[in-house]
This record gives structure tokens, sequence and C-alpha cells, in this order.
């Protein structure tokens, strides 16, 4: 079945670097456009980065360009994302997703905490 597990999170301080994993199974990983997303305390989900299946095309929020950088190890079926110049406002639990088969499959997340 399909599968994603994230990890790579923690507390860091402001301005430092977090690099987060998305460990895929389940599904033809070298195929698939992936996606980050973010959820902060007591707000709603916020799309952070997506990527399409061969690594080209980038996308960013406005929030995090400039900072953050994804990309993906298609032999090691993996998804990252590279968090530089963290800031308090990038708390929150970061999902990594993915639409296969017309169904959205998430990760449980991985917490990353931003102190000032």
């Amino acid at each position: 079945q399909v599968q994603l597990v994230e990890s790579g999170g923690g507390l860091v301080h402001a301005g430092g670097s977090l690099r987060l994993s998305c460990a895929a199974s389940g599904f033809i990983f070298s195929s698939q456009y992936m996606t980050w997303v973010r959820q902060a305390p007591g707000k709603g989900l916020e799309w952070v980065s997506s990527i399409y299946s061969d690594g080209s095309n980038p996308d960013y929020a406005d929030s995090v360009k400039g900072r953050f950088t994804i990309s993906r190890d298609n032999a090691k079926h993996t998804l990252y994302l590279q968090m530089n110049s963290l800031k308090p406002e990038d708390t929150a639990v970061y999902f990594c997703n993915a639409d296969v088969l017309g169904r959205r499959y998430w990760g449980q997340g991985t917490q990353v905490t931003v102190s000032s």
C-alpha cells in the first residue's frame, strides 16, 4: 500500500537549518508529482513546495522562496526539503503528500519548531 514517512524535524534556533525527508513506497515514485504542506499550530494547511516527477520545475510558496529547496532522489524513492534561515513562523508540522490514481495520500508529518 502507499506509504509516506517523513523524518528530519526537530527544534532549531532562528536562522538555523533542517533537512526533511519523505520516504515513499507502494507506488511508482519516479512518476509522481510530490508536494510538501505544513500546518502551523491553530492554523490550516499551507502549501509549501512541489516538484515534478523528474525533479524539474520546483515551485515554492512566497513565504519560503529563497530559503527552502525541494529535491528528490528517485533511485531512493525519497523526497527532501532543505530548510535554511528558519524563522519562528516556520514552526509547523510538515507533511509530504501525493495524489496517486486520484487519491491523495499523506504521511504522519514531522514537527519543526523554530525558537526565537
